[in-house]
């Protein structure tokens, strides 16, 4: 290879090279702005094949999708006096990346800047209004005053906010402590209370039930009483009409009962005269 050929390669291969080192891809994620010795000379946002001079000219690329931020939780005085610990997020996209590079430049310190801002705009949003507001419907519209609010102080940045939203709002936690013991105190208040009257109720019925058992024995007792007592009329009645009937049955009758009664012990003794009135019916001849 002669000296010819060789300079010729070294044209072709340099030429190679600039074409090479001159085109960049946009991609449609990205935006690109075009940095001469550090100074923008480009802003390209169309996405595609592009040119720019070779070692002279280098390349800066910004996010062209949705971008989120979720600055840390921030515990506020509303209106009303009440603390509360508000988290929120936003969302947001490059919408000039000349001032973005110029302003900013990293996304970490974009959402360093606008956590801040965000967070101001916060606290002079909340600052009028109260719990009730923020808890309602009306949460809408602090929202939108709190993303316009940011808008006005982003746009120099070259950032659009394009949503902000309330993930969590709570009490502070020595707050929700005292509220969750004034809860457990109520309930236990409220339970002591059902139990008292539970308790009086009870007595209330035991004592009715006492009291109709009372009655009801009482009634069943002298019910009772009543057909004891009409029985023995009834029964003395059968007797005097028995006895009458037949006298000396009667007589027999009664003494064999007397019998039963008195010999059906065995541990006492009993001691009479054979010729006795008792032992009437026992003898040869009991028809005296």
């Amino acid at each position: 290879m002669n000296s010819k050929q060789t300079t010729l390669l070294t044209i072709i291969g340099l030429i190679i090279f600039g074409i090479g080192s001159s085109l960049f891809i946009v991609q449609e994620t990205e935006q690109v702005l075009v940095l001469q010795f550090g100074d923008p000379r480009q802003e390209i946002s169309k996405p595609g094949l592009h040119f720019k001079i070779p070692v002279i000219q280098n390349l800066k690329s910004f996010e062209r999708r949705i971008l989120n931020i979720d600055p840390p939780a921030e515990e506020l005085l509303l209106a009303d006096q009440k603390r509360l610990v508000v988290d929120t997020f936003a969302r947001y996209k490059i919408s000039n990346m000349l001032k973005y590079y110029q302003t900013l430049n990293t996304e970490s310190a974009a959402t360093q800047r606008m956590g801040n801002i965000i967070n101001a705009a916060l606290r002079g949003a909340l600052g009028k209004a109260s719990l009730p507001d923020v808890l309602s419907e009306k949460r809408i519209e602090l929202l939108n005053e709190i993303q316009a609010a940011v808008n006005k102080e982003t746009e120099r940045f070259g950032i659009e906010i394009v949503d902000i939203r309330i993930v969590r709002a709570d009490l502070p936690s020595e707050v929700t402590q005292a509220t969750y013991n004034r809860m457990v105190s109520e309930r236990e208040r409220e339970a002591r209370e059902a139990r008292a009257q539970g308790a009086e109720i009870s007595l209330q019925i035991k004592a009715t039930a006492d009291k109709d058992r009372t009655v009801l024995l009482s009634e069943a007792q002298k019910e009772a009483q009543i057909i004891r007592a009409k029985g023995d009329q009834r029964a003395v009645k059968i007797y005097a009409d028995a006895a009458n009937q037949d006298p000396k049955f009667y007589g027999f009758y009664r003494s064999l009962e007397a019998y039963k009664k008195v010999l059906a012990d065995p541990s006492k003794t009993l001691v009479l005269t054979p010729d006795g009135d008792f032992f009437k019916y026992l003898g040869d001849n009991p028809s005296r």
